[in-house]
């Protein structure tokens, strides 16, 4: 897989949500009217873009079938740590960003503020949890991973890559788009055989999927999953992957998409507060140890 021990090849974003910011620009909030330039972190004219775009050609070169395949082997052994979820969220909280210019929120804010938002829509408790966990693969970056390989757009390896996933041109550096193996419509797997048996690329979204997948109702692990699945959520790519299923619990991850991406501000959410409702809510759902 070639050298990726240097920083500028294992990292080139000096904070990880920096993708989701790049979202943002890509898919704005259709009923938040366009802000002015100068009232926001622009990412058009900033060398950010070109953070963005490197992290992606990194990314899209590396994520092979079988990288999929180490890093699940690596990884879903699950013996790197055992922690609450509260051990989980102070050891996540080491990744507070420092290189923010427009908010100053750990990781454990900007959970709770996606995770009240869906409350104070009256949606269900699950849903609430789900959106204050969603994140938490991140840890993922504390093991040592670089970050194209724990955020950014998911999508299916194995499978021939859709020009809908963003920055489509960087998959020419990739060796399963040469290899007839995995460069046609299906690749290894069959029309609409369902998700379940599509390997993603690998990162948060996956990881924290497998440590939740017996504890959660079936459509937030869907959410947890694919919630950084774009070209299928929003493109629609890969309908020819997907079953009966797969398309009903889409419409939970669509549901829960604009609590992810729009719900950022720079009021701190009482954290002190709030606390006693999430750990009944935690101590309702998931056990007092997760094996990480």
């Amino acid at each position: 897989m070639g050298n990726l021990t240097n920083k500028n090849t294992s990292n080139p974003m000096d904070n990880i949500d920096d993708w989701e910011e790049n979202l943002k620009e890509r898919y704005p909030d259709p009923e938040t009217p366009i802000k002015e330039k100068e009232e926001f972190r622009n990412y058009v004219d900033s060398e950010r873009l070109e953070t963005v775009r490197e992290f992606y050609r990194i990314n899209h070169e590396f994520q092979t079938y079988d990288f999929v395949c180490k890093k699940e082997e690596e990884f879903l052994k699950f013996d790197k740590k055992e922690l609450s979820l509260w051990e989980a969220i102070d050891f996540l909280n080491t990744l507070v960003d420092d290189s923010d210019p427009d908010i100053d929120l750990d990781q454990f804010q900007h959970l709770l503020q996606t995770s009240e938002a869906i409350r104070a829509d009256g949606h269900p408790d699950w849903f609430v949890l789900t959106g204050f966990i969603h994140d938490m693969g991140k840890v993922l970056c504390l093991f040592g991973e670089p970050q194209w390989a724990v955020v950014g757009d998911t999508f299916p390896v194995g499978c021939k890559f859709s020009d809908k996933i963003v920055y489509p041109e960087f998959f020419a550096a990739n060796p399963d788009s040469t290899n007839e193996k995995y460069n046609t419509k299906y690749g290894v797997y069959s029309p609409n055989c369902g998700l379940d048996h599509v390997k993603m690329s690998w990162g948060h979204d996956e990881y924290l999927y497998q440590i939740m997948k017996d504890y959660l109702p079936e459509p937030a692990l869907y959410i947890i999953r694919y919630h950084s699945f774009y070209s299928q959520h929003r493109e629609e790519a890969y309908l020819h992957l997907m079953n009966e299923k797969d398309i009903e619990m889409f419409e939970w991850v669509k549901k829960f998409n604009p609590y992810d991406l729009y719900t950022k501000a720079p009021v701190k959410p009482d954290a002190e507060a709030l606390r006693p409702y999430y750990e009944e809510l935690v101590k309702k759902y998931l056990p007092n140890k997760l094996n990480l």
